[in-house]
């Protein structure tokens, strides 16, 4: 078993799980994270724990820094010291356009997406900077090919944290990279996760999958290959940098 300690916000659903089903088979020991749907994450430690891994499923709100500083602390407890961080809790709300959003909506969505990101990445950083006496790490954070189109009509906000997350991304990543510490981004595509129904349209991907030069939508497990190689030694010169896994859009 490796000595790999990875935490996935938001690993209940989605991309998060893949992940973290993922790292599992290639010896990370992982905390999968979740807000609300406890269930559904431990779901995903159950299925890890069949197959011969370690993980644990953790509670905390990713808007509410007291609750993330628990979180990492539990991390370190239970498992190990963190070396690898996947950003991949996000918010979406209901589509709308811009001019009947209010602040109460937007306040939501950078709490999460945002603060709660760059929140998640001061705690990892704190345990795996060696400048902080770790041994190093790794975080992916993931963004959204929104960010290279806006969601005009429907997710303009959420496109927006994304951007945050990549500028975000940037500047941590060169901050800490004397510290051992890599920092990159994944930008997914439309990807078949259950993310689309809080939007409240559910099958979204086959709606606008024809804008795909591939003509698919993609899987989660497919945004997963990509965080898992960033992660990775073999990426051990790789940092501020994206990867798109959109199908070419």
């Amino acid at each position: 078993m490796s000595n790999e300690v990875l935490v996935i916000t938001g690993g209940g659903r989605g991309i998060g799980a893949a992940t973290a089903r993922l790292a599992a088979s290639r010896g990370y020991s992982v905390c999968v994270n979740y807000q609300r749907n406890q269930d559904a994450a431990q779901a995903v430690v159950n299925d890890i724990q069949q197959g011969g891994g370690n993980a644990i499923a953790l509670q905390a709100d990713i808007s509410v820094e007291p609750e993330i500083v628990a979180l990492f602390e539990t991390v370190e407890q239970k498992l190990g010291r963190p070396t690898g961080l996947v950003n991949s809790a996000a918010r979406l709300e209901l589509q709308m356009r811009v001019d009947a959003m209010d602040a109460a909506r937007l306040e939501r969505m950078f709490a999460t997406n945002v603060i709660g990101t760059m929140l998640c990445s001061r705690e990892a950083v704190r345990r795996m900077s060696t400048r902080a006496g770790g041994a190093g790490g790794s975080i992916v954070n993931v963004s959204s090919a929104a960010t290279r189109y806006g969601s005009p009509g429907e997710y303009v906000d959420y496109a927006a944290t994304k951007g945050a997350v990549e500028v975000f991304t940037l500047g941590l990543a060169r901050e800490v990279a004397e510290e051992g510490v890599r920092v990159n981004c994944v930008r997914p595509g439309h990807i078949y996760t259950e993310l689309h129904a809080a939007g409240g349209e559910p099958n979204r991907v086959e709606r606008v999958k024809a804008q795909v030069p591939m003509q698919r939508g993609g899987q989660p497990e497919e945004v997963a290959a990509a965080i898992l190689w960033l992660l990775s030694p073999e990426a051990s010169y790789v940092t501020g940098a994206f990867i798109d896994v959109s199908g070419g859009r």
